[in-house]
């Protein structure tokens, strides 16, 4: 497989995040960059079936129930067990129990922003006014 070059400009905070990240696991900045983009990119343009399938009931739902899922917020307990490891993975590191305990609460918080993002795209392509919820 060929290698493309990019360059990107990086907010200094993201950088600095990056930089600790990379340090923890004793690679370079730009190894772990990568590895962060490989998690969040699909394997060969798809979705997990599971997402997908989630994703395309959407579009079933009715706009009441589409509203409800836009609102909707990830459960306090995951966002802050999530932080808590994050936070533990930089002061001393994460066992690996911890480590797929990350992944998990990872899967939950990008399936709980897809179907956020993708309930705010359906409602904007039924003609409704979804700035307030976009800016917030």
């Amino acid at each position: 497989m060929s290698n493309q070059t990019v360059t990107l400009n990086i907010p200094q905070p993201l950088y600095q995040q990056l930089k600790e990240r990379a340090e923890q696991a004793e690679r370079s900045v730009e190894d772990e960059t990568l590895d962060v983009l490989a998690s969040v990119v699909p394997s060969g343009g798809r979705l997990p079936d599971e997402l997908a399938n989630a994703v395309d009931s959407l579009r079933s739902l009715d706009d009441a129930a589409l509203w409800n899922a836009a609102r909707s917020r990830l459960p306090a307990e995951v966002s802050q067990e999530l932080e808590d490891l994050h936070l533990k993975r930089q002061r001393e590191g994460l066992s690996d129990e911890e480590e797929r305990k990350v992944a998990e609460l990872k899967r939950k918080y990008e399936r709980h922003l897809l179907i956020r993002a993708q309930a705010l795209a359906l409602l904007k392509e039924r003609n409704h006014d979804v700035g307030d919820l976009v800016s917030s």
